[in-house]
């Protein structure tokens, strides 16, 4: 699971995705349920256009009683989209978004403690990340509630993803399910937003290792 990440500024994320209307957006470091920038397919023009939305980070169903959930919505598992409640609907009817990031965070536990690592692109570019949203009403106010998950694959493959995350002694290695977050290249990045589903699928893949720029952050180690 990914539970914080840098976000650029609004500036920065016109620049790099093309994103011609300015949303106010200062960035920053982001947490679950904090607010946080997405991009997403514009929803009031008829040509393949993109948006800036500011949304909470933990996707709010439509089911949902209240957007202040008692469960973790911030992270989804790409393979299980279609059968989950929360967020098979966004995955049906392609609610999906772009989620910039300077860099995310993982732990790191090959100490015997948590130490945290940073992910940025080697590029120094942002990096793009698979989301999904969705626009929760409340029936009592009519209020308009946008909101967001990012995606996460199985990562214990990968050379370095795989790395991330205390592991399980009681699973052999290739049984961790370690996650990892999807990035998407920016030349993909229409296909991602307006493609079909079995396009936006093909597109569900973890990067090579050479795009990393990572190693041990300077944060606080956590439990």
């Amino acid at each position: 699971m990914c539970t914080r990440y840098v976000s650029p500024e609004a500036a920065a994320i016109e620049r790099a995705w093309h994103i011609g209307r300015h949303t106010p957006w200062r960035g920053g470091e982001i947490f679950p349920q904090r607010p946080g920038a997405f991009i997403r397919a514009a929803r009031d023009s008829t040509e393949p256009e993109r948006e800036l939305v500011i949304g909470q980070w933990g996707l709010v169903p439509w089911f949902a009683k209240t957007p202040k959930l008692t469960y973790s919505t911030c992270n989804a598992r790409s393979e299980e989209l279609a059968d989950k409640a929360t967020f098979k609907d966004p995955w049906k009817h392609g609610k999906r978004c772009i989620i910039p990031a300077w860099s995310f965070d993982e732990p790191n536990w090959e100490s015997g403690k948590n130490v945290w690592w940073r992910f940025r692109r080697v590029d120094g570019a942002p990096w793009g990340l698979a989301g999904l949203w969705n626009t929760w009403t409340d029936k009592a106010t009519g209020e308009l509630v946008e909101s967001y998950t990012m995606l996460t694959l199985n990562a214990d493959a990968h050379p370095l993803m795989r790395r991330m995350h205390k592991p399980d002694p009681k699973l052999g290695p290739d049984q961790q399910d370690k996650r990892s977050v999807v990035p998407v290249e920016f030349e993909d990045v229409d296909l991602w937003l307006h493609g079909t589903q079995a396009e936006a699928r093909r597109l569900l893949r973890l990067s090579e290792t050479e795009l990393f720029d990572a190693g041990p952050a300077d944060v606080d180690s956590a439990a």
